[in-house]
């Protein structure tokens, strides 16, 4: 365990909290402490604010001025960084957020990528866009401009990732950020702001303050002085954040989950090739990190006349996951983040089945082991819902569990509207042999994200977000480097003279 209490970070240095407040993180496989860190407050917040202010605003040297090649050249160092200390971040990532071993080693290569791709989007860019005003004696160009002091909140699922989504390109724009992750996750993301003073970037370019939502987040949304607030995590803190952000009319970016449905076509599964892998893409699909995840392919909709046969599989199979801690060899799930994620999915689970749901597998913790699954873990069965209805609760939000529900369709068109029929709109994905009908599927669903025949990656270089109330604008790809931007058109005339309007 830990003892370290200076988990804050303002203006290059490390510190504890102002109120010398402090939190306990927990192992979510045994519930005992894994670390102590800094309970920062409103005061923490604005000192971090008012560095992150100063270090954009300053002189010639500030890091907006920086030149494009040299904030490249410092991803690039954090990347090599990164990749040095993958199994110790691993480690750390497996630990805190109770995913598998392998699963943090992923994280850290996806942040890796992250890093290296907003460098090299950088590097590739022109002076400019020109315009053609009509006349030789203008010139005139849209150029893009950092947008100031940046607030980004980061969730407790993915933590690393979802940290250098929005780190590497804010500081590839040139903005300056102050930092929030969950105060449930924040270990990975103390690491990561570590290696960036190691990499070189200028004091109070980059600020942490580990607390609560509230007033940690609540006081970067509202701030007078941020000028873009970012944000991953739920509905409801969403639009808090929206709310708060409001009166100063500052930028604002939100991921805010999904409930992501995964259509399965009776030609997927016409070959014993294609149905076991249609079935092991479900398994993938809804049951990676126990279902934290916001792209969860949590509802599976497949066709009426192979549901028996799939769904028999698909429970066969997953109650077959080895659950346990994520650092033991051989786990391939581990438990959920904490014991109020715990008894959210056991509400869930119980309110599906009091709607007429019938279980297929799971539905309760699993028998503790003293080794990989002690009792005092927050673990949970990988549970398989069938019979379910859009009425249902389970359904319709996202529980971010282990929970998959099954509903089924005859025609392509009820497909479609039951994959539409959700007020989020991140992910999806279609299961088809055919490919006239995969790419008409893709096109009418209404989700940022639609995978065919496949489930889950995604690239850095592709944009990432959701309709409806998955949230507004995107990250990764050139429009998350877009979020961090002001647009600019600057128009000079080459030739002055009198425009005689007013003849006095």
């Amino acid at each position: 365990m830990s003892s370290s209490v200076e988990t804050i970070h303002v203006d290059g240095v490390w510190r504890a909290a102002a109120s010398h407040a402090r939190r306990e993180v927990l192992d979510p496989a045994d519930a005992t402490v894994l670390a102590v860190v800094a309970e920062g407050g409103v005061a923490d917040t604005d000192a971090a604010v008012a560095a992150a202010h100063r270090a954009f605003a300053g002189g010639e040297g500030a890091w907006p001025r920086t030149p494009v090649a040299e904030r490249a050249a410092l991803l690039r160092r954090v990347a090599g960084l990164l990749q040095r200390d993958r199994e110790a971040i691993a480690l750390t990532e497996s630990r805190d957020t109770g995913k598998t071993l392998e699963e943090g080693r992923v994280d850290v290569d996806d942040v890796t990528a992250a890093f290296r791709y907003f460098a090299d989007l950088v590097l590739g860019e022109g002076p400019g866009r020109v315009v053609d005003a009509g006349s030789d004696d203008v010139h005139s160009v849209v150029v893009h401009e950092p947008v100031g002091v940046c607030a980004l909140i980061t969730p407790w699922n993915y933590p690393l990732l979802q940290a250098s989504w929005k780190i590497a390109p804010a500081l590839a724009a040139g903005n300056t950020f102050v930092i929030k992750p969950s105060e449930v996750t924040p270990l990975s993301t103390v690491h990561l702001v570590r290696l960036l003073a190691e990499a070189g970037l200028p004091a109070g370019v980059a600020n942490l303050v580990t607390g609560a939502g509230d007033p940690v987040g609540a006081r970067l949304a509202e701030h007078p002085d941020v000028d873009l607030v970012s944000f991953t995590g739920g509905l409801t803190s969403g639009v808090k954040v929206a709310q708060a952000a409001a009166p100063t009319v500052k930028k604002v970016a939100l991921e805010l989950g999904g409930k992501n449905p995964n259509v399965v076509f009776a030609d997927a599964c016409a070959t014993d090739a294609g149905f076991d892998t249609a079935v092991d893409q479900a398994l993938n699909a809804a049951f990676i990190h126990s279902g934290q995840v916001c792209s969860a392919g949590a509802r599976l909709i497949v066709e009426e006349s192979v549901r028996e046969r799939f769904v028999a599989e698909l429970a066969r199979r997953a109650e077959r996951i080895r659950l346990g801690r994520g650092t033991e060899p051989g786990v391939e799930c581990g438990p959920l983040v904490s014991a109020q994620q715990l008894a959210k999915v056991e509400a869930y689970v119980a309110s599906a089945l009091s709607e007429g749901a019938v279980l297929r597998c799971g539905g309760a913790r699993p028998e503790p082991d003293a080794k990989t699954r002690p009792a005092e873990g927050y673990f949970y069965s990988p549970t398989v819902l069938d019979r379910c209805h859009r009425k249902m609760k389970v359904v319709r939000e996202e529980t971010f569990g282990p929970i998959l529900t099954v509903e089924t369709f005859r025609t392509e068109d009820e497909a479609v509207a039951l994959a539409n029929d959700t007020e989020y709109g991140l992910a999806g994905a279609v299961w088809t042999k055919d490919a006239g009908r995969a790419r008409r599927v893709a096109r009418r669903m209404r989700h940022g994200t639609v995978w065919i025949n496949d489930y889950h990656p995604y690239l850095p270089q592709a944009e990432w977000g959701g309709f409806g109330r998955s949230g507004t604008g995107r990250e990764l790809g050139p429009a998350g480097l877009a979020e961090y931007r002001e647009t600019k058109h600057v128009y000079q005339n080459l030739a002055p003279k009198p425009v005689r309007w007013f003849a006095g």
